[in-house]
């Protein structure tokens, strides 16, 4: 059956598994922190436009879920109408609801999620908005004149 020898080799085999796992782990966090310090918040540094868009993106300014999202909603949608056909031997009424109302809870699911990505882009608006009236007195006393 199972000799000794593959026995110790799978005791290796963990052994060296478990090692690297705990020598990830510690080269992650040290990454990690100097990316984001040296990288991330490093206000300093002269950097090309596309070091400055992986600045940007590493900094959560530029979100990826939208297109992401926009994609999944094709596929899925594609998917559920070509599975329908697979219905229509079996049973003609599945292959009908879901044909039609697979698309629709497909587009009320996808239209769910894009509401947070919205919701988000709006906060930013705002809070972007927001800090350009505080560094700006002048816009501020003429939103104040607007209003009253």
């Amino acid at each position: 059956m199972y000799s000794n020898y593959d026995f110790n080799q799978a005791i290796e085999g963990v052994a060296y598994a478990a090692m690297w796992t705990v020598v990830s782990l510690i080269l992650a966090i040290i990454g990690g922190v100097l990316v984001y310090f040296l990288f991330i918040k490093g206000k300093d540094l002269n950097l090309s436009a596309g070091l400055t868009k992986l600045r940007d993106l590493l900094d959560f300014k530029i979100m990826l879920i939208e297109p992401i999202l926009k994609i999944l909603y094709l596929v899925i949608t594609i998917f559920v109408i070509l599975i329908s056909f697979n219905f229509i031997t079996t049973n003609f009424l599945s292959f009908l609801l879901t044909l039609l109302l697979g698309p629709v809870i497909v587009r009320i699911i996808y239209e769910a999620s894009l509401m947070l990505v919205m919701i988000w882009k709006n906060t930013k608006i705002i809070a972007d908005n927001t800090a350009k009236v505080k560094e700006n007195p002048e816009k501020k006393k003429k939103m104040e004149d607007k209003e009253n």
